[in-house]
């Protein structure tokens, strides 16, 4: 009886330890699948000092042209016809100075205009009269001569008085502040009641109809790009992406801190749904330079890439199990979106710039192909 109640005993030990193996198995299984579909998905890039095959830079879309409307005189705001969105036509009135001092002055030239053209009116009869009387004999040359330096005289007062007016109306013009082309107004800077001052803006016109990317090139690429180069721009405010023309090159970065200004025309057809002000992205297609091969031996790597921890400076690469390994290096010098590694990867080493999920050392990671 014992002998069977032992065996019995035995056999339901056996059976229980079977289970839990074959459940231990499964859970591994699971947990292995589970960890692989679990990897993030990164895309990785390699580092050369050979030239981009492309420029990647950024910029805004701005009107092709925008002018701040301002005075050229001293006065209160006596009113503004239009308000920040308005579309307005060219030669249309905008805002207004207060004349009164200068339509003072236009009153006080008109009298001297006056004046001066009558004595111009007398001075001009008494040389007639004279030079008759001296062809009759009637009157010296002293006289002649003197009636003639009076007449001289009145003509240039009346001529003055003229230009003085001319001036005036000029001044007067400028309390009038008309829009040079038909636009959008984008700022009102000023209110009625305040004083303008000369070279002050009150508002802010952009032209409507185009517009183009405003970018900064970096120095080291600034010599591959050619004006009238093909320009893919990316606006992501809009989720849009445009073929635009490089149609202006500077030629100095004295006054913008070391970046040449690049303009990129957007054409009219692709221009439904942009505003002023949008960030863009902008990839400029160029051809490596052998020159630039010989010269310029950095590993750039894009800024976004960098991971920072206290004084330490690092970026994520891919271990030889697949996983994230974040690698401690040495930066040098910024261009434009790119960052220059002095130590700790090398050009041929891959890296990783971007992941569908957060990164972590020893994560499990996925090369996007």
């Amino acid at each position: 009886m014992n002998s069977v109640y032992i065996s019995k005993t035995i056999a339901t030990i056996c059976a229980g330890l079977g289970l839990l193996l074959s459940s231990c198995s499964s859970h591994e299984n699971t947990d292995n699948k589970t960890s692989a579909d679990a990897a993030i998905v990164v895309t990785v890039a390699t580092p050369s000092s050979e030239g981009q095959p492309e420029v990647n830079i950024s910029g805004q879309v701005e009107a092709e042209e925008i002018a701040g409307i301002s005075t050229r005189v001293m006065g209160y705001i006596t009113k503004i016809n239009v308000k920040v969105g308005d579309k307005v036509s060219k030669g249309q009135l905008l805002a207004t100075i207060s004349n009164q001092d200068i339509l003072a002055k236009r009153g006080q030239t008109d009298a001297m205009i006056t004046e001066a053209d009558a004595a111009y009116r007398n001075a001009q009869k008494d040389l007639e009269r004279f030079t008759n009387l001296y062809r009759q004999q009637s009157a010296s040359a002293k006289e002649l001569e003197n009636v003639s330096l009076q007449y001289t005289s009145a003509k240039s007062r009346l001529e003055s008085a003229k230009q003085m007016r001319n001036e005036v109306n000029a001044t007067l013009n400028y309390t009038s502040l008309i829009a040079p082309f038909s636009g959008v107004v984008t700022q009102k800077l000023a209110d009625v009641g305040n004083m303008a001052n000369p070279g002050m803006p009150i508002l802010t016109l952009e032209q409507s109809g185009s517009y183009q990317v405003s970018a900064a090139v970096p120095e080291n690429a600034i010599s591959r790009i050619r004006q009238g180069s093909v320009a893919i721009i990316s606006i992501s405010a809009v989720n849009k992406t445009i073929k635009g023309t490089i149609t202006q090159i500077s030629q100095s970065s004295q006054f913008s801190g070391g970046q040449y200004i690049i303009k990129v025309q957007i054409p009219d057809h692709e221009k439904e749904g942009l505003f002023a002000g949008m960030y863009a992205n902008v990839s400029i297609p160029v051809a490596s330079s052998v020159a630039s091969v010989v010269k310029n031996d950095q590993v750039m790597v894009p800024l976004s890439c960098i991971e920072h921890k206290d004084a330490l400076t690092g970026l994520y690469t891919v271990g030889n199990n697949n996983t994230a390994l974040l690698r401690w290096v040495r930066l040098g010098k910024v261009e434009g979106d790119q960052v220059e590694v002095l130590s700790g990867l090398a050009a041929n080493e891959q890296f990783i710039v971007n992941a569908e999920g957060r990164l972590f050392n020893g994560a499990a990671v996925q090369i996007k192909k």
